[in-house]
């Protein structure tokens, strides 16, 4: 059998299993193993996957990554995220839809304490939706402020996505973060923007 219809084959079988709904990365590497495995043979099938598995985790930069799930976790339990929406509200709080925009400001500091655009999502939504919902904002604004603001945390230095990309193709992290500092900032500034004209609208109203 050609590489050529391997591969073809392959991505037809890849395409179905995604939609079985198993997850992404154990897709991947189930077809990428039996493609091999195919071309090759079974025995070099099981070593290319060992030797990934060893790479990946003997890699010393990946390690930021559970480092910074560890740090969401504590700043999330140390009540840090709710510390930082308040103050961000006592600055936007007095403008109209200044409670949304505080929890862009908070997803902002919060994602550059953890670099996780996950769990700066997961956090706001457990902090920022039920205030937004007590003062009457509609939840088609609130819970899209918080999956907007929380992938601030992607953009704003430090970045896991980040740091894994400059791993991956060996770039400079540190130039990586400088390069995504003022994008961050002016995204956040865009998503601000919107949201005071978005709730000049009856249809969002705010407090």
């Amino acid at each position: 059998m050609s590489e050529t219809l391997v591969g073809i084959i392959g991505l037809f079988v890849l395409i179905a299993v995604f939609l079985s709904g198993l997850e992404l990365a154990f897709c991947m590497a189930i077809i990428g193993f039996l493609g091999y495995s195919i071309l090759v043979s079974a025995k070099a099938g099981f070593g290319m996957v060992a030797q990934d598995i060893f790479d990946t985790l003997s890699n010393y930069g990946f390690t930021v990554v559970p480092v910074f799930i560890l740090m969401g976790q504590i700043a999330f339990n140390g009540g840090i995220a709710k510390r930082l929406y308040d103050s961000a509200y006592r600055f936007v709080g007095h403008i109209p839809g200044g409670l949304a925009m505080a929890t862009v400001g908070g997803s902002a500091a919060f994602g550059s304490v953890t670099g996780s655009l996950t769990a700066t999502a997961a956090t706001f939504s457990g902090v920022a939706i039920p205030e937004m919902d007590r003062y009457g904002y509609k939840r088609v604004l609130s819970t899209g402020i918080v999956a907007a603001a929380g992938t601030l945390g992607c953009l704003i230095p430090p970045s896991v996505p980040l740091i894994v990309y400059g791993i991956i193709t060996e770039q400079s992290i540190g130039k990586l973060f400088l390069a995504s500092l003022i994008p961050g900032i002016l995204v956040a500034f865009f998503f601000l923007s919107i949201i005071y004209v978005m709730v000049q609208d009856q249809s969002f109203p705010g407090p």
